[in-house]
């Protein structure tokens, strides 16, 4: 699957590119994969909350509180996890991270009440804090130099599980009850054994590369420190627009079609599917595109361009919803991987702990989010939340103060 040490140093451009189409390419695509087993399994506790709230009798901030926790778990860890990393990588890190995942999946599927329920969301959490810095560095190193490319290929692989999640939860879960949980164990076993594989490439890569990631932590930014800094407050302010609003629709918008339109639980979770499917497909374009005209333009156009259509989406009827919703998922996804890659490049040589970073505040802000308008929803309704968080995506005004960034080309670092 790959080169040997001296075969890749005196590779000419056009065979390291050649052995990045096959080789690595594959492990791009296992990454992938993982990420969709991975995301699956994770957004199965999101799907299935009208089914929590019911059994166990929940209010929308217990609802947001399970959000929370596992949210948090994962925010806190990863940059921790990604920092720790980048100075001593660790290959088989990731199948660790996909067993805490499974041990909370079965955990989740037995819980008696809400206590084990949090228990579940924070074990989750955990292996999702392993997973993603790790994996996102596999995704670069898997590059062959298209990052924008190589990000969006493994986001799409979790976006794309993300979507997945409520469809199982409607065909399965809820029609089975709690304890079929249990079935989605097998995709957490397949995982295991796609990362340990994936291990076996990265610690052989690590090998041919001399070991180690020293020269590349002592690479210095094209920027002064005003401009990295000023630039990252951009980026998180971004990152807290983008998962502040996702938030809305992953954690409440079963909530908002049942209460608002009236739609029974699983068909309301068809619609979330049409949502959670957008975001996939926007992810996948963003990081190309990003690649070809700037990390920066995708990363205004994506958010700022997502504004129409949330402001429009509380003043729907049920047929506009569902485009709206489409519309805007699919806008605002493009912009993870460019903000992703646009601060990797800003801090070079700082892949995991950039990534964890990044991930980190996504989950972080995703779950101060759920319970915040979970909050919100209690003391007022489930409406006043929409109407609240369609404004969020105008502070993608932000992006034109970012600094351009020229794209090198080249095979992975």
């Amino acid at each position: 699957m790959t080169l040997t040490e001296t075969e890749w140093n005196g590779a000419s451009p056009e065979t390291g590119y050649a052995h990045w189409q096959t080789g690595s390419l594959k492990v791009l695509g296992a990454i992938s994969f993982s990420h969709f087993l991975n995301d699956t399994i994770q957004s199965l506790i999101f799907a299935i909350y009208p089914l929590l709230k019911n059994n166990f009798a929940l209010t929308f901030v217990q609802v947001g509180t399970i959000s929370l926790v596992y949210q948090i778990t994962a925010s806190l860890l990863q940059p921790m996890v990604g920092f720790y990393t980048d100075r001593h990588p660790r290959p088989y890190s990731l199948a660790f991270g996909m067993g805490c995942t499974l041990c909370g999946l079965l955990v989740l599927a037995m819980a008696w009440n809400y206590d084990a329920l949090l228990i579940a969301a924070a074990m989750v959490g955990m292996g999702s804090s392993v997973f993603h810095p790790e994996s996102s560095r596999v995704a670069r190193m898997a590059s062959g130099g298209k990052y924008g490319f190589a990000q969006s290929i493994f986001q799409v692989g979790g976006n794309a599980g993300t979507a997945m999640g409520p469809l199982m939860a409607a065909w399965i879960i809820i029609p089975c009850g709690q304890h079929s949980i249990l079935w989605f164990s097998f995709l957490a076993m397949l995982a295991i054994v796609v990362l340990i594989n994936v291990g076996h490439w990265y610690g052989r890569r690590r090998t041919y590369k001399g070991g180690g990631s020293k020269g590349h932590q002592d690479a210095k930014s094209a920027f002064s420190r005003r401009t990295v800094t000023i630039s990252l407050l951009i980026l998180l302010a971004l990152i807290f627009s983008k998962y502040f609003y996702l938030a809305s629709i992953t954690n409440y918008f079963t909530f908002y079609l049942m209460h608002r339109f009236h739609l029974p639980m699983q068909q309301a979770q068809y619609y979330l599917f049409t949502f959670l499917f957008a975001v996939a497909t926007g992810t996948l374009i963003g990081g190309p595109i990003g690649d070809r005209i700037g990390r920066k333009k995708v990363i205004w156009l994506s958010i700022l361009g997502a504004a129409p259509f949330t402001l429009a989406l509380p003043y729907a009827n049920l047929t506009w919803t569902g485009i709206l919703a489409f519309a805007g998922g699919f806008t605002l996804a493009s912009a993870f991987s460019a903000i992703l890659v646009f601060a990797q490049e800003l801090i070079p040589g700082k892949v995991g702990t950039i990534s964890g970073l990044f991930f980190g505040l996504a989950f972080g802000m995703a779950g101060i989010g759920a319970a915040v308008l979970g909050k919100l929803a209690d003391m007022y309704d489930i409406e006043f939340v929409y109407h609240i968080c369609s404004y969020l995506p105008l502070l993608g005004v932000l992006a034109v103060f970012l600094p351009d960034i020229r794209l090198k080309k080249g095979i992975d670092d």
